[in-house]
């Protein structure tokens, strides 16, 4: 047994996505046959409920509640699973997170084009710190703050900047330790639910086909539009701009056509709203396709059927799928 585990772990990554909401903790375990390009194989998949006075907010209220769920997340980890270096992402809530951005062109070394792979100044990164400081109201030591890039075309030239505090990332990393899990990296749920909805679009969907990924969480409901495989729109609701959740998605239209809605989430929530599956589709003019685990990969065991079609597994999906793929 020792000899097949070791075998199946030098072919295959794993990779564990752990989304904590203030309903249950999820997870979702993924692999990828090394240096290949077919789709990632669904290892495991499990639910376990939270009490409602675990949560609040972006705030871990009961640690040993979340740590105790994550322990029972985890009990019938499959062995080959376990074996090894699980890599284990988990997600914090988008109001945690607060992005902004800076001219990449002020960074360039003098002669050089940064947006072009030329060098950056060693400035970047206190000038980053400090826009950090200037958006939160918090100093830079308790926060964390990650950079990068940004590619897509309508900031393309700008650097991207995620922060957050310090004590988010810390309660979660501390949960996660006390229940045996080491976490590899920590990212934001409509990102991690972007991901995996994008992930769906390239295997269900026509290529080239203009679509829109709409996510609904905690924090409210968040759609970009995607064509030619960039990301050319975005929206989130509530935010002041739009006077209802139609009036975003209409926004959200208005960057060109739309073939087909991929729809994740907790569908639940739209009832807070006043709004439906289908009226998705109807604003959009277009089918809507929920999101579901059952018709990304290949189970490797007999799972939970429930899971399997259930949408809010989007964000611990696209956080072990950045774990199989990096």
């Amino acid at each position: 047994m020792a000899i097949r585990t070791s075998l199946l772990m030098s072919v295959r990554r794993f990779a564990a996505g752990i989304d904590v909401s203030e309903q249950e903790v999820r997870l979702v375990v993924l692999s990828q046959r090394l240096r290949a390009s077919g789709p990632a194989r669904i290892e495991y998949l499990a639910a376990v409920p939270l009490a409602a006075s675990a949560m609040a907010g972006v705030e871990i209220v009961d640690r040993g509640a979340v740590t105790r769920a994550l322990r029972e997340a985890f009990a019938d980890l499959p062995r080959a699973c376990a074996a090894g270096a699980l890599h284990c992402a988990m997600a914090l809530p988008a109001s945690a997170i607060s992005m902004s951005s800076l001219p990449l062109a002020r960074f360039a070394a003098p002669g050089e084009a940064s947006a072009t792979g030329g060098s950056v100044s060693p400035g970047l990164e206190a000038a980053v710190l400090s826009e950090a400081e200037r958006v939160t109201g918090i100093e830079r030591h308790a926060l964390a703050v990650d950079w990068f890039v940004d590619a897509s075309p309508c900031r393309a030239g700008s650097i991207a900047i995620a922060t957050a505090g310090r004590q988010y990332l810390e309660a979660r990393i501390e949960c996660a330790a006390a229940a045996g899990v080491s976490l590899s990296a920590i990212d934001g749920e409509p990102h991690a639910a972007l991901r995996a909805m994008r992930y769906a679009a390239a295997l269900e969907l026509e290529p080239h086909e203009p679509y829109a990924a709409i996510w609904i969480g905690a924090d409210g409901v968040y759609g970009w539009r995607i064509a030619e495989a960039s990301v050319d729109g975005e929206m989130h609701y509530p935010a002041p701009e739009h006077t209802d959740l139609a009036d975003a998605l209409r926004d959200l239209a208005e960057c060109g056509p739309i073939g087909c809605v991929l729809l994740g989430g907790e569908l639940g929530l739209l009832d807070g709203v006043g709004f439906s599956v289908a009226d998705f589709g109807d604003v959009l003019g277009c089918s809507v396709l929920p999101f579901e685990c059952a018709s990304l990969g290949d189970c490797a065991s007999p799972l939970s059927a429930e899971l399997l079609r259930e949408p809010a597994c989007a964000v611990a999906f696209g956080l072990a799928l950045r774990g199989v793929m990096e």
